[in-house]
């Protein structure tokens, strides 16, 4: 099974109310200002869609909502993870029609070895015939999906692509060179998105997308066409907004500029809470100056 998924794809926000309730409304909108500005392709419950805050039949909600808005027009990749193995296969089993491919988070808290990692990802792909991405975060899971092991995963038949979000160039790169042919690397961080590109990824799941999809995407396409000027002004455009978004955690940054945009409020749940004044002060100027 080769990788389907290509170019800009966006881990798409969870839009609240002020009583922290899904904000349904404001995720339709989301999903439309997406497919009307040059997305690839949409991640639904991913980590920036706050899904440790949803349960499991808002999350169904959530994915339902997003597949009757998008009405088949772009693939979906859904998010199902954990630290559980059994659980997340189970989870797995009971993913609805319609869904494209998943993106699973390598196992978090537990700091399993390479190998339990491996048998991880082995175990699940088993549960399902949909293509898998890995996703390594070892920002957020406290272990590393070395270049070795996402290299031994890429030979299971429906395990497609890595969002490699490592910030390691080497590591990166050495998955690319050796990787197997229709095997998808994928960046998982905004602000290197570009160089990954130059040196061979395929795309990106992207969370400033969420804000600026139109010109992500441009800066996305062309790096993949090789047209390495106008790849790189675009880059230049959305670095300091990315640098601003991550200062103080995601998905809060993001959140302050759609708000700006007039997408959703920029409500998270707790334990996440707003960024500071200063932040969303510079967030909304730049916000501006790029939509200028």
């Amino acid at each position: 099974m080769k990788n389907i998924f290509h170019g800009s794809g966006v881990a798409l926000v969870t839009p609240f109310n002020d009583d922290r309730s899904i904000d349904f409304d404001g995720l339709r909108k989301l999903v439309e200002y997406q497919i009307n500005n040059g997305t690839d392709f949409l991640v639904v419950q991913g980590t920036t869609g706050e899904s440790p805050v949803l349960s499991q039949p808002e999350k169904m909600e959530v994915l339902r909502t997003v597949q009757e808005v998008n009405n088949g027009r772009l693939k979906i990749v859904y998010g199902v993870g954990g630290n559980n193995t059994v659980e997340v296969g189970k989870t797995l089993e009971a993913v609805p029609a319609g869904v494209d491919g998943i993106l699973s988070v390598s196992p978090y808290y537990n700091k399993p070895t390479q190998r339990g990692i491996v048998e991880h990802y082995k175990y699940i792909a088993s549960c399902t015939d949909l293509p898998i991405i890995l996703y390594n975060v070892p920002g957020r899971t406290a272990s590393n999906v070395t270049a070795a092991t996402s290299l031994e995963l890429a030979q299971v038949d429906n395990i497609v692509a890595v969002k490699e979000a490592s910030g390691d160039l080497g590591q990166i790169m050495e998955i690319i060179q050796k990787r197997p042919e229709g095997f998808g690397v994928l960046s998982g961080d905004d602000a290197i998105t570009m160089p990954m590109i130059a040196l061979g990824a395929d795309g990106v799941i992207s969370v400033v997308a969420n804000a600026f999809p139109k010109r992500f995407s441009e800066m996305v396409h062309y790096s993949l066409d090789k047209n390495i000027d106008e790849a790189r002004s675009a880059h230049y455009d959305l670095l300091k907004v990315t640098n601003l978004f991550f200062a103080e955690g995601n998905p809060g940054g993001v959140k302050v500029a759609l708000e700006e945009i007039g997408l959703m409020k920029r409500t998270m749940r707790q334990p996440l809470y707003d960024v500071s004044d200063g932040l969303k002060a510079s967030i909304i100027a730049e916000t501006n100056k790029i939509l200028s």
